[in-house]
């Protein structure tokens, strides 16, 4: 069994940061519930050099340390793994994240998952022998038999694997998104998502 899982906000309350460190840049209160858009720029309204500095600012290894675990991920994770399932966390970070990212992962117990960043945006070149970077090329040799995943930008990445089951971490940003077809599920905290995960 091969799960994909991604990283902010599946594992991690990434946009829960977020409001708090537009807050405190900028002076902006903008509630985590009102993050209606992927877009970032767009949910807080930044100029595109607020943005780029809000970006740079959540970056930094001390903000990607500081997040807060999903609640339920870590525990579910490790029990998939005890299973002997394969657990993939692609992330579309920039590779630059990678170090902090692994080191967050240690440290909530999720040493045996593995972690890749998957150039999904076209944000970065490629790291050269590397293990932990995917172009995209890379990434569609790759089979997984369930994913978790919050953001609907990323469904397209799915696309070429028919029999793959999705299981929508439930967030403002996807509230109004269409469900690709019926092999995509809603999912509103880790036990659900644990219960849909089963032994084929």
């Amino acid at each position: 069994m091969n799960i994909y899982i991604d990283f902010d906000d599946c594992l991690c309350e990434t946009a829960r940061y977020f409001t708090g460190l537009v807050a405190n840049l900028f002076g902006k209160d903008v509630p985590y519930e009102r993050i209606k858009f992927f877009d970032l720029q767009r949910s807080f309204s930044l100029s595109d050099e607020k943005y780029e500095l809000m970006m740079i600012k959540a970056h930094e290894p001390e903000a990607l340390l500081s997040f807060n675990e999903t609640p339920g991920a870590v525990k579910t994770v490790n029990e998939w793994i005890d299973k002997g399932y394969r657990v993939s966390v692609i992330t579309g970070r920039p590779y630059g994240a990678y170090e902090a990212s692994r080191e967050w992962l240690d440290a909530h117990d999720l040493k045996r998952a593995e972690l890749y960043c998957l150039n999904k945006y076209g944000r970065e070149n490629h790291v050269k022998d590397s293990s932990f970077s995917l172009e995209i090329e890379d990434y569609m040799k790759l089979h997984f038999d369930y994913a978790v995943e919050d953001s609907p930008l990323a469904f397209r990445f799915f696309e070429h694997l028919p029999k793959l089951k999705v299981m929508v971490y439930d967030r403002p940003w996807n509230e109004d998104a269409d469900l690709p077809g019926s092999l995509y599920s809603r999912c509103y905290d880790w036990d659900m998502i644990r219960s849909m995960v089963t032994e084929e």
